[in-house]
């Protein structure tokens, strides 16, 4: 679809590599299309947009730090945050409510009143003509200007929350509703406070109010989820008509990758698997290491998204890694996906027809691989108390389950045709192009 009039699209991504690169894969459609696209963008992820033809405007979320020479990793902001606290993700989902999911929302929250002015000022030089934001909380300055507003959620569903389906962070299964209530319950006692004086704030910047202990409106132009069909809870959660799935979000601006002969040249029997924790969940130095030593003992061979702390990390001689890799090319090429959840990787791997085993760590990580293990599509595991024995059958099991791989290809290639990325970026499109239309 291409309109007439090129438009000015403004993309908002929490700065975290998740979104980011979601929101990447629907400018880059956009940009195709004779689109200007503006990336407001967290101030670590300056020089990584403009190179792919966006307009780059950067954003603090606090006082910025000290200029160095050092370069500042892109979602530096977000990925020493979680080093820090991640001993809380040994916690039970119920427990990590007040020690990190609260603290999380009112990091959020300090950012949006950090950045406002900023917001208002890169809103007031391009005058976008649709303005899209991937994040978690609404950040004033994005539905007062008088521009139409798309909300993506780019997390799993359950953000969007509902009494039909199981509470968002907790991991808590569909079938099971006996554990919803105190969950609830304590939400409710930890997040009402930051929640009403978020509220509150929200106003005093002249948007209407949020909805009953939610952190983002509903009543937009638009709304746009990433989750394929296929483990979706649209039965159980209705959702109006100014939503729309897309199935996928793969995004086309990786660059190819081709296997190493250490890793494709492999025994018989053997498989070739992907192993990440996110650009977040790598940070975790010793579960990396655990896991490395545990599968290294293994037949298979390995292709390692390192994480952060890559050179921290030694593969023994049947794995290949690095500190992020193109993870759209690689997943295609393996046999198995072992993946922390984050809802970028486990919609990329049911788009390529990948079993899982999934290590939640936080977030809506745990109902992601709730979601994959009721579902069939893949293993749950205790991310920090699982055995070895557990580890290592499970991947046999999965590579062994004809049935199940002749299911995720036929999924994949269902998921693939419905071409997710493209139906995300008309919606963006139709809605620019209608307001354009209103008021030339």
């Amino acid at each position: 679809m291409q309109t007439p009039t090129p438009l000015t699209i403004m993309f908002w991504p929490e700065s975290a590599y998740g979104p980011t690169n979601q929101c990447i894969g629907l400018a880059a459609i956009l940009r195709d299309r004779g689109h200007t696209i503006v990336f407001a963008a967290e101030s670590s992820w300056a020089g990584k947009l403009a190179p792919l033809g966006f307009v780059e405007e950067l954003v603090d979320l606090a006082d910025p730090a000290p200029a160095t020479d050092v370069e500042q990793d892109a979602g530096k902001f977000w990925t020493d945050f979680i080093t820090e606290t991640a001993p809380e993700f040994r916690k039970p989902t119920i427990d990590q409510l007040a020690s990190f999911v609260q603290p999380t929302y009112q990091a959020l929250v300090d950012g949006a009143k950090y950045c406002e002015p900023r917001l208002r000022e890169i809103i007031a030089t391009h005058r976008p003509d649709v303005i899209v934001e991937d994040n978690v909380v609404l950040f004033p300055a994005l539905v007062t200007s008088g521009a139409p507003f798309v909300r993506i959620v780019s997390c799993s569903p359950l953000e969007v929350p509902g009494p039909g389906v199981p509470p968002p962070f907790s991991g808590l299964p569909s079938a099971d509703r006996s554990d919803w209530a105190a969950y609830r319950a304590e939400f409710d006692r930890t997040h009402r406070a930051t929640w009403a004086e978020f509220d509150a704030w929200v106003r005093d910047q002249g948007a209407d109010g949020l909805p009953e202990l939610e952190f983002m409106p509903r009543a937009n132009a638009a709304n746009l989820y990433v989750y394929p069909a296929e483990a979706d809870y649209v039965d159980e959660r209705p959702l109006d008509d100014t939503w729309t799935r897309m199935d996928s979000s793969v995004r086309e601006t990786d660059e190819d990758f081709v296997v190493p002969p250490q890793v494709a040249e492999r025994p018989e029997g053997s498989a070739l698997i992907y192993l990440s924790l996110g650009s977040l969940g790598g940070a975790d130095v010793e579960l990396m290491r655990r896991l490395v030593d545990v599968l290294g003992r293994t037949r298979h061979r390995f292709i390692v998204s390192k994480g952060p702390q890559a050179d921290r990390i030694t593969l023994p001689d049947n794995m290949i890694g690095a500190q992020m890799l193109p993870q759209t090319k690689v997943i295609p090429q393996v046999d198995l996906v072992i993946t922390h959840g984050g809802n970028n990787t486990t919609t990329e791997a049911l788009h390529f027809g990948k079993p899982m085993i999934v290590l939640p760590l936080f977030w809506d990580q745990y109902e992601n691989a709730q979601r994959i293990d009721e579902l069939g599509f893949g293993v749950r595991l205790d991310t920090y108390a699982f055995t070895d024995a557990e580890l290592t059958d499970a991947v046999d099991r999965l590579l062994a389950n004809a049935e199940l791989r002749a299911t995720l290809d036929e999924i994949g290639s269902a998921i693939r045709d419905r071409d997710g990325l493209r139906v995300g970026a008309d919606v963006i499109e139709r809605v620019g192009a209608q307001h354009r239309d209103s008021v030339v």
